[in-house]
């Protein structure tokens, strides 16, 4: 083992025991995918969240980049690559499986994409769709290797959406989108951030069963706008809801045309969440 691996290794650690994914599988996935391969050339510029500053590491030794930081893809857009013990925790809940399909909307560069394509082996299916066109292309580039994966320059909020096993978004929506409700096969899993325009929101997932939908909150999260997602007066109930509290208490999601009762968390446009069960 080099000093490479042994620090992807460390990582893949470190960060999974932090999210409490308690699957080997992801850990080994975080391990064998080289971040380095999906960031761009070096030196790379690191985010600091509580500022919103940008800090340049000190050479472009990959090493570096084998903590839980985000670091930057476009700088101008604010878009970066994720925190890996978010996106250890996401994966872990949403549980991807040998010869599941996944939809993942918000590629990016194409990082998440390859540990997905891992989990789910070469007999599953990676669906990645990135709206930007530069990213798009950067993300070909880096799976191309990988034959279980498409890399699609369109939205991912729209349909048409392939019937996914699993569902995974990286931005941020005020809502779920009928297309992806839609797309979820019978216990299918979605898990996208539930977040206003800006601002702190949450990782929810949503498993589709036959009496409907169940839903939780995972953790918070912040996360780039989706392009398409967000509307406006539902940004403001988020806001007031999350400001309110009681997200741990959510447990369902309606979307069914039946009008918010008691037990109604937050409420958009057609879907509500509630503290009841399906």
């Amino acid at each position: 083992m080099n000093r490479i691996q042994a620090a992807r290794r460390f990582y893949a650690d470190m960060i999974t025991a932090k999210a409490g994914a308690k699957d080997d599988r992801i850990r080994d996935a975080f391990a064998r995918v080289p971040r380095e391969d999906f960031l761009g050339p070096g030196p790379w510029l690191a985010f600091v969240f509580e500022s919103g500053a940008y800090v340049a590491t000190p050479t472009d030794d990959p090493v570096l980049v084998y903590q839980d930081i985000l670091i930057g893809l476009s700088v101008e857009q604010g878009i970066n690559n994720g925190s890996p013990a978010l996106h250890a925790r996401s994966l872990g809940t949403v549980a991807p499986k040998i010869g599941d399909h996944v939809l993942q909307v918000g590629v990016g560069t194409g990082y998440y994409t390859a540990i997905l394509s891992d989990l789910v082996g070469s007999s599953g299916e990676v669906t990645a769709m990135e709206i930007d066109s530069a990213l798009a292309e950067q993300a070909g580039d880096n799976l191309g290797d990988r034959v279980n994966v498409a890399v699609q320059c369109r939205s991912g909020a729209e349909a048409p959406l392939p019937d996914s096993d699993v569902i995974y978004v990286s931005a941020g929506a005020t809502h779920p989108m009928p297309a992806w409700l839609d797309a979820l096969r019978p216990g299918g899993r979605l898990i996208f951030p539930l977040t206003p325009e800006s601002g702190m929101g949450g990782m929810l997932l949503i498993t589709r069963s036959d009496g409907g939908y169940a839903a939780r909150f995972v953790s918070p999260a912040a996360f780039i706008p989706m392009i398409g997602g967000q509307d406006k007066a539902t940004a403001v109930g988020l806001v007031e809801a999350f400001e309110r509290g009681g997200w741990q208490n959510v447990q369902s999601l309606v979307a069914d045309g039946r009008k918010p009762d008691e037990s109604c968390w937050v409420a958009g446009n057609g879907w509500w969440l509630s503290t009841r069960a399906v």
